[in-house]
């Protein structure tokens, strides 16, 4: 069997789909040598009316059966799941309100099959726009508090509200110290690069890249014993090692590289990092699978089963960036996780269609589709609503 697939400018390809999966089953130990976390995505309501709150700009409708069968999905595998960040669509669709709802559920499906989670505590109940450094402290307290109360580790991620109000470096430093202060147990500082999202541009208190560095690294060295580790999401990774050669010791690096992983995952001889990735979603089993290569001391064979999966990454999380959750939640449905290709706000829109049939044959190529036959078939039918027909 083949299926024909658009390039971009409509002319059509033939690509014959990988017979089998890439042998990778649930139920292996969790990973040891490096803390693994994937941001999970959420999968909407597709009989929701988008329109009954005011359009789709309105509170999120979650089909929360789905989205919680997905989260023990990839702790079957033995990831932790991070939960209520933006691969969740956080501030893309999905308001505080279904944020809280969705921490609370994932936490207490985390203790009913003993997975490791932890959930984004942020300040997007706030409106657009300035606002006083009290106000955001107290937004961040609020989050704080719900994570905690849940059991859950609190990711304190990077804030609109703060990026919009903050006028030095001392305003960072002030609200963060804070919060660090308070926190119950060691929390991981969320970095996340303009690319992800344009509106946290000169986070830190500058535009240049060293400075905000410098400013970031004066908080977690002021706070060492409430910082478990950094996610940083710059897509450098030539400045991830920089940065986590910096850390106090007993400080983490979490890779949020989409980009660059296997390499900065497998680290040098001064250090390596762990993860906390969005492209872990669609890549959950065979990631696993290679972090427990690894555990073996096998740096090669991590390298041989993860490096073919960064073309596949790179193309879901091309620009614009912020975009990668269409593909993310494509693959999902094409693998069988749901049985719809339904986004909240409407944004299994926001890529083209050349897009997502290159995303689908770059994840048949590795064998993510546990029933290529189904794959196959969901892929065609897109393909058809838009117009190609096999």
């Amino acid at each position: 069997m083949t299926i024909r697939l658009p390039r971009a400018g409509g002319e059509l390809y033939a690509y014959e789909p990988r017979p089998e999966p890439a042998p990778v089953a649930p139920g292996g130990p969790t990973p040891v040598s490096r803390t693994v976390f994937s941001a999970a995505h959420v999968v909407a309501d597709p009989y929701a009316d988008p329109y009954a709150d005011g359009g789709p700009g309105g509170p999120a409708a979650v089909d929360w059966d789905a989205t919680l069968a997905f989260r023990r999905h990839l702790w079957s595998h033995g990831l932790g799941v991070a939960e209520a960040m933006d691969t969740a669509q956080r501030g893309m669709g999905l308001d505080w309100a279904a944020a809280a709802e969705l921490i609370r559920r994932s936490a207490a499906e985390a203790k009913a099959v003993g997975g490791a989670i932890a959930c984004g505590a942020g300040t997007d109940q706030l409106a657009p726009g300035p606002r006083t450094l009290a106000e955001i402290i107290e937004a961040y307290e609020t989050q704080l508090a719900l994570v905690e109360g849940t059991g859950a580790q609190a990711v304190l991620m990077a804030s609109r509200a703060l990026a919009a109000t903050a006028t030095r470096p001392d305003d960072y430093l002030e609200v963060y110290g804070h919060l660090l202060r308070q926190a119950g147990q060691p929390v991981i500082l969320h970095w996340l690069g303009p690319m992800f999202d344009p509106a946290l541009e000169g986070y830190w208190g500058s535009a240049g890249l060293d400075a905000a560095t410098d400013t970031f690294l004066e908080l977690v060295a002021s706070h060492p014993d409430k910082v478990d580790g950094v996610k940083v999401s710059l897509l450098d990774a030539r400045r991830e090692i920089a940065l986590r050669r910096r850390l106090p010791k007993g400080v983490r690096c979490y890779t949020g590289d989409d980009f660059h992983y296997p390499e900065l995952i497998a680290g040098d001889d001064h250090g390596f990092s762990h993860a906390l990735l969005g492209v872990f979603d669609p890549l959950g089993p065979l990631a696993a699978e290679a972090v427990r290569v690894l555990d073996t001391g096998d740096k090669a064979g991590f390298r041989g089963l993860l490096d073919p999966t960064v073309e596949l990454s790179r193309h879901l999380f091309e620009a614009p960036t912020r975009y990668y959750k269409t593909g993310v939640v494509l693959l999902a449905w094409l693998a069988g996780h749901q049985t719809h290709f339904t986004m909240v706000g409407g944004l299994q829109s926001a890529r083209p269609l050349p897009h997502l049939a290159r995303a689908y044959e770059l994840a048949d190529g590795l064998g993510l589709f546990p029933d290529s036959a189904r794959a196959e078939a969901r892929m065609k039918n897109l393909l058809a609503v838009h117009g190609v027909h096999q």
